[in-house]
């Protein structure tokens, strides 16, 4: 598969111990192999917006992370936040608890808030593909295009398993035209080979914090 591997990159460093130095180090990397975002904990998005100013590099942060289990209010105040924080993405993540009560519509409002506080900024919403059953896939990814999001997103990292081809298969026969909503493959990537897998299967964006092993892979 020939492709520019590096324009669909997020270099992802949610750690709870990173340091300023690190991220200062991640930003530097993101421009050096100009991958398409670099994907920060909200107290570093400040810092990762001045350093990726003037570059083509976009600044994510995170919303509701790792668990979503906040009020959406919460999650609205944490958007507006990073707005002022000059961020240009949002990965939120969804309220599991209520999917897993099958409150859908709760699931539902909560992206909807989200997605509406942020303007017209970029919406990824984490699923946690890991914790869902098939037919919880199905709807989850069906419930994302109802939303407005821009992106469903598998994983958080945070929890055992993360993103596969089975799961990025499943949500590209649903979506279709990924133009509408853009698949993001995110937890577990480590190597070239896996990357280009997940793009091949349907997803355009990929979630790692492997991005420099992986493009210095030949």
């Amino acid at each position: 598969m020939n492709v520019e591997l590096n324009k669909f990159v997020d270099h992802t460093l949610l750690k709870p111990d990173a340091t300023v130095d690190q991220i200062i180090q991640l930003c530097e990397e993101a421009i050096t192999y100009q991958f398409a975002a670099v994907c920060v904990n909200p107290c570093y998005a400040g810092l990762a917006s001045n350093l990726l100013s003037g570059s083509k590099v976009k600044t994510a942060t995170v919303i509701g992370f790792p668990l979503g289990a906040t009020f959406s209010a919460c999650k609205v105040l944490e958007v507006q936040t990073a707005l002022e924080a000059k961020v240009d993405e949002l990965d939120m993540v969804i309220n599991l608890s209520a999917l897993k009560s099958g409150q859908w519509d709760a699931v539902l409002q909560d992206i909807k808030a989200v997605v509406a506080a942020a303007e017209d900024k970029l919406v990824k919403v984490i699923v946690e593909t890991a914790l869902l059953d098939l037919d919880e896939k199905r709807r989850i990814c069906e419930l994302v295009l109802t939303s407005g999001a821009h992106f469903i997103k598998t994983s958080t990292g945070f929890v055992p398993g993360g993103a596969t081809i089975e799961d990025i298969t499943l949500f590209k026969s649903i979506i279709g035209d990924t133009s509408r909503c853009g698949i993001k493959a995110s937890g577990g990537i480590k190597t070239r080979q896996q990357a280009l897998a997940m793009l091949s299967a349907g997803a355009t964006r990929i979630g790692t914090s492997a991005g420099v092993a992986i493009l210095s892979t030949p």
